[in-house]
Parts: structure tokens; sequence; C-alpha cells
């Protein structure tokens, strides 16, 4: 899962409550991202290399990472320069490592992400998911990306009046069975994001998995595009939190500043 940037916590005192609030939104924004981008299939292991691209935002300068994420049999591993996230849908829990202080934190399913933020994001956090809406429909456009031809879906997420707008380029041409992902991507939504039924019917009209997405809220700007997918080992240590970390009940605010 992508958990990327907040600005830094000098600024954001300087700037005030109003300010804060539209930061809480976009770092929530950038968890959300994550999230939805984060699939696992019921099959032999996948190896997805994608790349993200944020664009400048409260003035912090454009950033460009490499992520790697290993599906495997009801589990999942996404893997960030700073952090990883790994989901085991068979033992029923969530993973988030952060590198940088050698800590993780754990939930169970479903997953109550205001529990689990800095408290000082906690109610807004939920303020935020309790209102959420979405709407999913085709676009119409197809185009070529890398290997794939793909489809394309626009996506509309309101929370709190502001709107996130998506766009997914989905494939059926991926090596593997992209239903049973689809299955499998609705079902982890609703354990993460803890969303009803109608939520979920959305998501479910996009046919193939997604090989590019873009994203805008609030003047960020935010692109995935998928580099290779291959079946591949992930070794004994891709699905576990590194020796030597601290475990601890929330993420802190030095967690995710240089996410």
């Amino acid at each position: 899962m992508l958990f990327d940037e907040i600005v830094d916590k000098a600024v954001a005192a300087a700037i005030g409550w109003a300010a804060k609030k539209g930061e809480i939104m976009k770092t929530f924004a950038l968890i959300l991202i994550g999230i939805l981008g984060l699939a696992a299939v019921a099959q032999a292991d996948v190896y997805i290399k994608q790349e993200s691209k944020r664009g400048a935002f409260s003035g912090q300068p454009e950033k460009t990472i490499v992520q790697e994420i290993w599906l495997g049999k009801d589990k999942m591993a996404t893997i960030a320069p700073d952090s990883t996230t790994i989901i085991d849908m068979g033992l029923k829990k969530f993973l988030s490592i952060h590198h940088q202080t050698k800590s993780y934190v754990e939930a169970a399913f479903p997953v109550d992400m205001s529990k689990i933020m800095p408290e000082q994001m906690a109610q807004m956090m939920k303020n935020m998911i309790d209102g959420m809406t979405i709407s999913v429909k085709p676009n119409g456009q197809t185009k070529k990306i890398g290997q794939w031809n793909t489809a394309g879906y626009d996506g509309n997420i309101k929370m709190m009046g502001m709107d996130m707008k998506m766009v997914f380029w989905a494939s059926t041409d991926v090596p593997f069975d992209w239903k049973s992902y689809a299955n499998m991507y609705t079902e982890m939504q609703k354990v993460q994001l803890n969303v009803g039924e109608k939520f979920i019917e959305e998501f479910r009209k996009i046919k193939g998995y997604p090989v590019a997405t873009e994203t805008s809220m609030m003047g960020m700007d935010l692109k995935m595009t998928v580099l290779e997918i291959a079946n591949k080992d992930p070794g004994a240590k891709v699905f576990s939190v590194p020796t030597g970390y601290t475990k601890k009940d929330r993420f802190s605010a030095e967690d995710l500043q240089k996410e």
C-alpha cells in the first residue's frame, strides 16, 4: 500500500488550522490512493513493479518513487523506499512497516484507520471515511500503456465537501486471473476502509487490472504506471516484519513525515 507525503510539522504549525485540515486531507488522500491500488490474487505469486510520480504541492517538490508489489494467495506486500505494507487476508491482519523509525503498526480486520493514525488526525480521518462516497464509470477511452491495452474509467471520491478525481486505465491482458483479483480487491476494500456494499459496487465496474492511475485533489497530482508484471519467488522476508523493529499502536507524525 502507498503511504506517501505529509508536509513538515513546522510548516503545518505556521499555516494554521485551516491549512492543516487541507494537509491532513492530502495525507489521507495519498493513503486512500494506496489502499485503492492494492490487490491480491488467489494463485501463484505475482511481482509488479510500478512507478509513482507526485507533482509539487504545499511547498513540497516533485517526487518519483518506484514500488514493488507482491501478490500471493490471500496476501500481498507493497514495498516502497521508506515503508512496507503487508495485508494477510488469511490471518485477517494489516501491517504497516516504517523503515526510518524501525517500527510497525499492526491492525486486525476490519481496519479502522482513525485508530491507527496520529491522535491529532484521528477524528478527521473518521469523519472523512464515514462521509465518503464514490462513483466509477467507463469513459469510453482506450490506449496502450507499455505492453498492455487498456480501457479508461473515471472515478470521483467525495469527502468533507472535496473531490478526489481519478482515472483508472485497466487491462485484461495481464498474466494472471484479473477476475479473481477483482473479487479479492473488493473484499480488501471492505476490510481496510470499513465501507458498505454501495461503495464496493462502484469498483466492480472496473474490468481488468489498473496498470495506470491518474489522481488529482486540492492541487495535488499523482500518477502511477506499472512497469513490469512477472511470476517470481518472493522469498521468506517479503511478507514478514524485519528483525528488531518495534511494534506500536499508532503511527506517529515522524512515521508519515517523509513517506
